[in-house]
């Protein structure tokens, strides 16, 4: 597993106050595990980017401007919903001979077979949990999908992993290929039922009266005020 150095400050700043540091371009957070006292901290926004901004998982060499260095993981992370900066960030140390439950991202290689004959690769599982001790959590997991052909599928219980135990259910799909979608084409000569015209809404209501069957009732109407007048 790789390993990445940051240098990060006591904090002493809290409560309101952290808003100024974020205004200064500085992200506050916390370290923390192994029974002992919670580390308030805070770094530059731009030290805080590679730990975020990568799918690979890192393990933290931490120096504080105290003196002390502590070997951690980056446990969370919070964004703030308008401009997706980080606003704050939780560190857990590690202790090297007790296992480690972590999330490792999963990398999909190659182009499957199945996608060669005209299918469609879905990648289900994006990152798995797994334990180990933290010299053996791997940076991500790769699968090379390229036999994979159409309705095939990997597994949790396909994957092997030295030294590191999966806790995801081992009948659950990491990846899998599906055939096309077929779509049923109208026959011949018949319209589909989308395309049809919408008929008036008064041809709809029933037959219009020819012209005579106009006339006729037009003159029968005439011919009823006339016997009304001469009552």
């Amino acid at each position: 597993m790789s390993e990445i150095t940051i240098h990060a400050e006591v904090r002493k700043t809290v409560g309101r106050k952290l808003n100024v540091l974020r205004a200064e371009g500085k992200v506050p957070g916390i370290y923390y595990g192994h029974g002992q006292a919670n580390i308030p901290l805070v770094l530059p926004e731009l030290s805080l980017k590679p730990l975020y901004k990568t799918s690979a998982t890192h393990v933290i060499n931490l120096k504080l401007d105290d003196g002390s260095s502590h070997v951690c993981i980056l446990r969370d992370i919070q964004f703030d919903p308008l401009s997706d900066r980080p606003i704050h960030f939780d560190l857990f140390g590690l202790n090297a001979d007790e296992d480690l439950t972590i999330d490792v991202p999963v990398i999909l290689k190659g182009t499957p077979q199945g996608v060669k004959d005209g299918g469609t690769l879905q990648h289900v599982i994006h990152r798995l949990r797994v334990s180990c001790l933290p010299k053996f959590i791997p940076d991500h997991i790769e699968i090379n999908v390229e036999s994979l052909k159409i309705n095939t599928s990997v597994h949790v219980r396909d994957l092997v992993i030295p030294n590191v135990r999966i806790l995801e259910n081992e009948t659950s799909t990491v990846a899998a290929v599906v055939p096309p979608t077929i779509l049923k084409e109208p026959e011949p000569g018949v319209p589909a039922a989308a395309e049809a015209p919408a008929e008036p809404e008064v041809i709809a209501r029933g037959k219009k009266p020819e012209e005579g069957a106009e006339l006729e009732a037009v003159e029968g109407v005439k011919e009823k005020k006339e016997e009304k007048k001469k009552e």
